[in-house]
Protein backbone atom coordinates (compact mmCIF):
# COMPACT_ATOMS: atom_id res chain seq x y z
CA UNK A 1 0.00 0.00 0.00
CA UNK A 2 1.57 3.24 -0.93
CA UNK A 3 2.09 5.77 2.20
CA UNK A 4 -0.26 8.43 1.29
CA UNK A 5 -2.87 5.92 1.54
CA UNK A 6 -1.75 3.89 4.13
CA UNK A 7 -2.36 6.99 6.20
CA UNK A 8 -5.70 8.15 4.75
CA UNK A 9 -6.48 4.44 5.46
CA UNK A 10 -5.43 5.00 9.31
CA UNK A 11 -7.51 8.28 9.47
CA UNK A 12 -10.72 6.71 8.16
CA UNK A 13 -10.99 3.95 10.92
CA UNK A 14 -10.78 6.94 13.43
CA UNK A 15 -14.26 8.75 12.03
CA UNK A 16 -16.25 8.63 15.05
CA UNK A 17 -13.98 8.73 18.08
CA UNK A 18 -15.16 11.62 20.55
CA UNK A 19 -13.61 13.07 23.64
CA UNK A 20 -14.43 11.33 26.62
CA UNK A 21 -16.13 13.29 28.40
CA UNK A 22 -17.35 16.13 25.86
CA UNK A 23 -15.82 19.11 26.06
CA UNK A 24 -12.82 18.12 27.99
CA UNK A 25 -10.37 17.30 25.35
CA UNK A 26 -9.12 13.98 27.06
CA UNK A 27 -8.75 11.65 24.09
CA UNK A 28 -6.55 9.17 23.02
CA UNK A 29 -4.72 11.11 20.68
CA UNK A 30 -3.61 13.56 23.19
CA UNK A 31 -2.64 11.05 25.70
CA UNK A 32 -0.29 9.65 22.94
CA UNK A 33 1.40 13.05 22.42
CA UNK A 34 1.78 14.12 25.48
CA UNK A 35 2.22 10.73 26.94
CA UNK A 36 -0.33 10.73 29.70
CA UNK A 37 -3.93 11.64 30.16
CA UNK A 38 -4.76 15.26 29.51
CA UNK A 39 -8.10 17.24 30.29
CA UNK A 40 -8.91 21.27 29.60
CA UNK A 41 -8.73 24.29 27.55
CA UNK A 42 -4.78 23.89 27.10
CA UNK A 43 -4.97 20.93 24.59
CA UNK A 44 -6.50 21.13 21.46
CA UNK A 45 -5.83 18.34 19.45
CA UNK A 46 -6.76 18.67 15.67
CA UNK A 47 -3.27 18.89 14.92
CA UNK A 48 -1.85 16.18 17.76
CA UNK A 49 -4.43 13.62 16.07
CA UNK A 50 -3.26 14.29 12.51
CA UNK A 51 0.34 13.67 14.26
CA UNK A 52 -1.11 10.35 15.85
CA UNK A 53 -2.22 9.10 12.15
CA UNK A 54 0.95 9.68 10.68
CA UNK A 55 2.65 8.21 13.74
CA UNK A 56 1.15 5.11 13.06
CA UNK A 57 1.50 4.85 9.44
CA UNK A 58 5.17 5.52 9.93
CA UNK A 59 5.18 8.17 7.64
CA UNK A 60 7.29 11.64 8.81
CA UNK A 61 6.07 15.18 9.16
CA UNK A 62 8.46 18.14 9.54
CA UNK A 63 7.99 18.48 13.12
CA UNK A 64 6.33 16.73 16.01
CA UNK A 65 4.10 19.39 17.14
CA UNK A 66 0.18 20.64 18.67
CA UNK A 67 0.78 23.68 16.74
CA UNK A 68 -0.88 24.48 13.31
CA UNK A 69 1.26 27.50 13.20
CA UNK A 70 4.44 25.10 13.91
CA UNK A 71 4.08 22.76 11.41
CA UNK A 72 3.22 25.24 8.30
CA UNK A 73 7.15 27.46 9.40
CA UNK A 74 8.37 23.85 9.56
CA UNK A 75 7.03 22.77 6.46
CA UNK A 76 8.13 25.91 4.98
CA UNK A 77 12.03 25.82 6.16
CA UNK A 78 12.09 22.11 4.62
CA UNK A 79 10.36 23.12 1.40
CA UNK A 80 7.14 21.14 2.12
CA UNK A 81 4.88 23.83 2.07
CA UNK A 82 2.35 24.52 -0.96
CA UNK A 83 -0.79 26.47 -1.39
CA UNK A 84 -2.00 25.31 -4.75
CA UNK A 85 -2.37 21.59 -6.02
CA UNK A 86 -2.94 19.63 -3.42
CA UNK A 87 -3.56 15.77 -3.08
CA UNK A 88 -4.90 13.31 -0.62
CA UNK A 89 -2.53 12.60 1.86
CA UNK A 90 -1.88 16.27 2.05
CA UNK A 91 -1.88 18.44 5.69
CA UNK A 92 -4.17 21.61 5.00
CA UNK A 93 -3.82 24.66 7.37
CA UNK A 94 -6.52 26.35 7.44
CA UNK A 95 -7.68 29.81 7.88
CA UNK A 96 -10.91 30.11 9.04
CA UNK A 97 -13.05 33.55 8.62
CA UNK A 98 -12.49 35.96 11.86
CA UNK A 99 -10.15 33.57 13.25
CA UNK A 100 -6.66 32.88 13.52
CA UNK A 101 -3.79 32.92 10.89
CA UNK A 102 -3.91 28.98 11.52
CA UNK A 103 -7.11 27.99 12.92
CA UNK A 104 -7.26 24.01 12.38
CA UNK A 105 -6.28 21.16 10.21
CA UNK A 106 -7.20 18.66 8.59
CA UNK A 107 -5.78 15.17 6.28
CA UNK A 108 -7.06 15.45 2.69
CA UNK A 109 -8.93 12.50 1.42
CA UNK A 110 -9.57 13.90 -2.12
CA UNK A 111 -9.63 17.50 -4.24
CA UNK A 112 -12.96 18.42 -5.26
CA UNK A 113 -13.69 21.63 -8.01
CA UNK A 114 -13.53 23.77 -5.30
CA UNK A 115 -12.01 22.65 -2.48
CA UNK A 116 -11.05 19.38 -0.74
CA UNK A 117 -12.34 16.13 1.60
CA UNK A 118 -10.25 15.90 4.76
CA UNK A 119 -10.28 13.76 7.51
CA UNK A 120 -10.09 16.10 10.60
CA UNK A 121 -9.68 15.81 14.64
CA UNK A 122 -11.17 17.78 17.02
CA UNK A 123 -14.34 19.26 14.87
CA UNK A 124 -18.17 18.34 14.62
CA UNK A 125 -20.46 17.71 12.14
CA UNK A 126 -22.43 20.71 12.47
CA UNK A 127 -21.24 24.13 15.18
CA UNK A 128 -17.53 23.96 16.44
CA UNK A 129 -15.19 23.50 13.14
CA UNK A 130 -12.29 24.14 15.18
CA UNK A 131 -13.16 22.69 18.79
CA UNK A 132 -16.06 20.12 18.11
CA UNK A 133 -14.36 17.07 20.01
CA UNK A 134 -14.65 14.12 16.87
CA UNK A 135 -13.13 13.28 13.86
CA UNK A 136 -15.27 13.96 11.22
CA UNK A 137 -15.32 14.29 7.41
CA UNK A 138 -15.43 17.59 6.59
CA UNK A 139 -15.88 19.57 3.03
CA UNK A 140 -13.90 22.79 2.73
CA UNK A 141 -13.63 25.38 0.61
CA UNK A 142 -10.07 26.54 -0.94
CA UNK A 143 -10.31 29.53 -0.11
CA UNK A 144 -10.36 28.67 3.94
CA UNK A 145 -6.87 26.77 3.09
CA UNK A 146 -4.07 28.44 3.89
CA UNK A 147 -1.72 26.15 2.56
CA UNK A 148 -1.03 22.21 3.01
CA UNK A 149 1.91 20.50 4.11
CA UNK A 150 3.41 18.02 1.17
CA UNK A 151 4.45 14.59 3.19
CA UNK A 152 7.50 12.72 1.54
CA UNK A 153 5.95 10.09 0.85
CA UNK A 154 8.44 9.64 -1.84
CA UNK A 155 10.64 8.58 0.51
CA UNK A 156 8.11 5.91 2.54
CA UNK A 157 7.08 4.63 -1.01
CA UNK A 158 10.57 4.12 -2.57
CA UNK A 159 13.90 2.44 -2.02
CA UNK A 160 16.75 4.11 -1.20
CA UNK A 161 19.18 2.58 -3.37
CA UNK A 162 22.21 4.91 -2.78
CA UNK A 163 21.88 2.91 0.85
CA UNK A 164 22.19 -0.04 -0.39
CA UNK A 165 25.73 -2.24 0.01
CA UNK A 166 26.94 -3.44 -3.19
CA UNK A 167 26.34 -7.04 -1.72
CA UNK A 168 22.55 -5.92 -2.23
CA UNK A 169 22.65 -4.29 -5.00
CA UNK A 170 23.97 -7.55 -6.14
CA UNK A 171 20.66 -9.85 -4.62
CA UNK A 172 18.30 -7.01 -5.68
CA UNK A 173 19.73 -7.51 -9.37
CA UNK A 174 19.80 -11.32 -9.57
CA UNK A 175 15.81 -11.22 -8.34
CA UNK A 176 15.37 -8.89 -10.66
CA UNK A 177 16.33 -11.54 -14.01
CA UNK A 178 14.99 -14.19 -11.69
CA UNK A 179 11.64 -12.43 -12.41
CA UNK A 180 11.95 -10.93 -15.96
CA UNK A 181 14.20 -14.57 -16.77
CA UNK A 182 10.76 -16.28 -16.14
CA UNK A 183 8.90 -14.00 -18.40
CA UNK A 184 7.47 -15.47 -22.00
CA UNK A 185 9.06 -14.70 -25.43
CA UNK A 186 6.38 -12.27 -27.54
CA UNK A 187 4.89 -13.72 -30.35
CA UNK A 188 6.53 -11.27 -33.06
CA UNK A 189 10.03 -13.01 -31.53
CA UNK A 190 8.89 -16.38 -31.28
CA UNK A 191 10.06 -17.84 -34.57
CA UNK A 192 13.56 -15.66 -34.94
CA UNK A 193 14.33 -16.71 -30.74
CA UNK A 194 14.19 -20.32 -32.20
CA UNK A 195 16.45 -19.84 -35.11
CA UNK A 196 18.86 -18.62 -32.61
CA UNK A 197 18.85 -21.19 -30.46
CA UNK A 198 19.28 -23.76 -33.26
CA UNK A 199 22.39 -21.75 -34.77
CA UNK A 200 23.81 -21.79 -31.19
CA UNK A 201 23.61 -18.13 -30.58
CA UNK A 202 21.96 -18.53 -27.26
CA UNK A 203 21.46 -20.92 -25.11
CA UNK A 204 17.49 -19.82 -24.97
CA UNK A 205 17.69 -19.19 -20.94
CA UNK A 206 16.09 -16.36 -19.00
CA UNK A 207 15.02 -14.99 -22.81
CA UNK A 208 13.61 -11.56 -21.17
CA UNK A 209 16.18 -10.92 -18.65
CA UNK A 210 18.55 -8.44 -19.15
CA UNK A 211 22.01 -9.03 -21.43
CA UNK A 212 25.34 -8.04 -20.29
CA UNK A 213 27.93 -6.48 -22.31
CA UNK A 214 29.68 -9.39 -22.54
CA UNK A 215 26.81 -11.82 -23.24
CA UNK A 216 25.62 -9.36 -26.03
CA UNK A 217 29.36 -9.26 -27.46
CA UNK A 218 29.25 -12.86 -27.53
CA UNK A 219 26.10 -13.70 -29.09
CA UNK A 220 27.16 -10.92 -31.97
CA UNK A 221 30.33 -13.15 -32.52
CA UNK A 222 28.43 -15.74 -33.10
CA UNK A 223 26.33 -14.67 -35.08
CA UNK A 224 28.77 -13.29 -37.16
CA UNK A 225 30.48 -16.81 -37.63
CA UNK A 226 26.95 -18.94 -38.72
Amino acid sequence: MAAAERVLSIARRELGTKESPANSNRVKYNAWYYGREVSGSAYPWCMVFVQWVFAQAGVKLPVKTASCGALMNAARRAGRWVTGDYRSGDVAIYDFPGGAATDHTGIIEKVTPGGVVAIEGNTSQTGSQSDGGMVCRKTRPVKWIAGAVRPEFEKEDGMDISKLTDAEILALGKRIQEVLGRQPVSPALAAEFQEAKTKGITDGTGPCAFATRAQAAVMTLRASKK
